[in-house]
């Protein structure tokens, strides 16, 4: 388990924090890390979500929200 930010490191840096924690999200859900750090930031995850949460395969959740 990762440590919580500091208020100072949630201020400093907003973007690379949402970032990760979409990275983290969407590994979550089943996609390749390297994957995932690409298009974290490219796509709504809660659209992987929910093709995941109906039985869609990540790879192709992906392919169909990209």
């Amino acid at each position: 388990m990762e440590p919580l930010a500091t208020g100072y490191d949630a201020i400093s840096h907003p973007e690379s924090s949402m970032h990760d924690w979409r990275v983290s999200q969407l590994t979550r859900l089943g996609i390749p890390g390297s994957l995932a750090e690409v298009y974290a930031d490219r796509i709504d995850w809660h659209q992987i979500a929910r093709l995941v949460r109906h039985g869609c395969p990540p790879w192709l959740a992906l392919r169909i929200v990209y």
